[in-house]
């Protein structure tokens, strides 16, 4: 039986842990997603692979999503899982023995690979094991120097477009991940930890009453998406005591 390995990689090279660095070394070949002829984030996971036993790297053209914010967007997402999934299935067959997956962050928290990967097992029998990698929030709260919740509290965790409704709901401690856009309208006096891109390069962090530092996160996030050319970021905001 064919092994393929789900391994999360942080942001980078210098976030692979021991146990996720012999994962890439008994693969025979890594599958990897191309969104872009230039696509900066695959030099990432190229660099990943050589620098931990240099498996090649097959690269599968990303097919394309509807980003447009449409009317039915689980529907939009399942198409885009189910052609990916396809995509995943040629590749296994033009490729044979052990593959690798490379996972942003952790494979457990706002990432989809896993439950591809439960897709593509009932076309392809396989052997699959998960190597945890460090996540966005964990990254975020190293860098602030934070813990993400106060004592005894609980933190939310949600993404940028189910911001509002975590708001209504009375959640004062949210942890924001996968954000288009920035919605921090009317939440001037909560308290925001933001980072974006971060173990890279091209990192930026800001924090501070919104209100107060609304524009310097527009800035930097400006600034990082010219340098690098995307932007990754997640926050910790929390209302006001």
């Amino acid at each position: 039986m064919r092994r393929l390995r789900v391994i999360g990689v942080g942001m980078g090279p210098q976030h692979v842990t021991a146990e996720a660095a012999a994962a890439l070394r008994s693969v025979d070949h890594v599958l990897a997603f191309a969104k872009a002829d230039d696509d900066p984030l695959l030099d990432v996971r190229t660099a990943i692979c050589r620098e931990y036993g240099d498996p090649p790297v097959v690269v599968i053209e990303d097919p394309q999503r509807d980003r447009d914010d449409p009317a039915d967007y689980p529907a939009a997402v399942r198409a885009w899982h189910e052609a990916r999934v396809a995509s995943y299935a040629a590749a296994l067959r033009e490729h044979p023995g052990d593959v690798g997956l490379l996972v942003w962050g952790d494979p457990s928290l706002y990432d989809s690979t896993l439950r591809l990967v439960d897709a593509l097992a009932e076309r392809v029998e396989l052997d699959v094991d998960v190597v945890p990698g460090i996540s966005a929030p964990q990254l975020l709260a190293a860098r602030h120097r934070i813990v993400l919740h106060e004592v005894g509290r609980p933190v939310h965790v949600t993404t940028g477009r189910r911001l509002r409704k975590a708001v209504a709901q009375g959640q004062d401690n949210i942890v924001v991940m996968l954000n288009r856009t920035l919605d921090l309208d009317d939440l001037e006096d909560w308290t925001i930890w933001w980072g974006a891109n971060l173990g890279t390069t091209s990192e930026a962090l800001v924090a501070g009453r919104v209100g107060d530092v609304r524009a310097d996160i527009d800035a930097a996030r400006a600034r990082v998406r010219a340098e690098a050319g995307w932007v990754m970021d997640v926050y910790l905001l929390r209302r006001p005591s």
